[in-house]
């Protein structure tokens, strides 16, 4: 089974003005469109492990022959995470989660508002490339954490809720240095609605 890009679910330039059509457009067809294709490459000489979703992949990673663990951990996670964070925003236009998702955000931080800036320090401290999380752990509490370059965390045993790409691909277009008012105008596109569906159903 080869793995495909999936099609954005808007237009590259429906996240204007938060995040730009140039960058949208090189961030899907030039960088996740590489993940997918070195995935596929490292796979080749494993037909066994073709037959496995990209979730059974980051959850086993030990079990992996090693002359491919490091191309499959980092473009796993790199498809992984990119159809995650295409599928989590919209033109939501600063949206809140409600129901379920919210009282368990409260439950853990506080308050959203105490939520979003818990998350948005972490998307900032990130060192180097790499993502900021909303998780799930195995006793169903939230927390935030950040992984480096294309790691998930599935692969430290918890359950992927919202992720923010911090890589300086995913903003530098628009934005330049500028992290944070990247990470300050991305929640305005964060759909709370695509992220309490995509957590209901993982």
């Amino acid at each position: 089974m080869k793995h495909t890009l999936p099609e954005l679910p808007y237009s590259y330039d429906a996240l204007e003005p938060y995040i730009d059509s140039q960058t949208m457009t090189i961030h899907h067809t030039k960088h996740h469109a590489a993940y997918v294709n070195n995935l596929n490459a490292a796979l080749e000489k494993y037909p066994e492990y073709q037959e496995r979703t990209l979730k059974e992949l980051l959850t086993s990673l030990d079990s992996l022959p090693q002359d491919v663990y490091w191309a499959v951990r980092n473009n796993a996670g790199g498809h992984y995470n990119h159809t995650m964070f295409w599928n989590t925003m919209g033109q939501s236009q600063g949206s809140e989660p409600e129901g379920v998702l919210r009282k368990k955000i409260e439950e853990a931080f506080g308050s959203f508002e105490n939520f979003k800036d818990v998350f948005s320090k972490a998307a900032v401290s990130r060192f180097g490339s790499g993502w900021a999380w909303l998780v799930e752990d195995k006793d169903g509490k939230f927390q935030v954490v950040s992984t480096a370059n294309q790691d998930n965390p599935l692969s430290d045993g918890f359950k992927p809720v919202l992720g923010l790409d911090v890589w300086e691909h995913a903003y530098y277009l628009k934005y330049n240095n500028r992290r944070p008012d990247y990470i300050s105008g991305w929640w305005n596109v964060v759909d709370w609605q695509k992220v309490a569906k995509m957590y209901e159903e993982s």
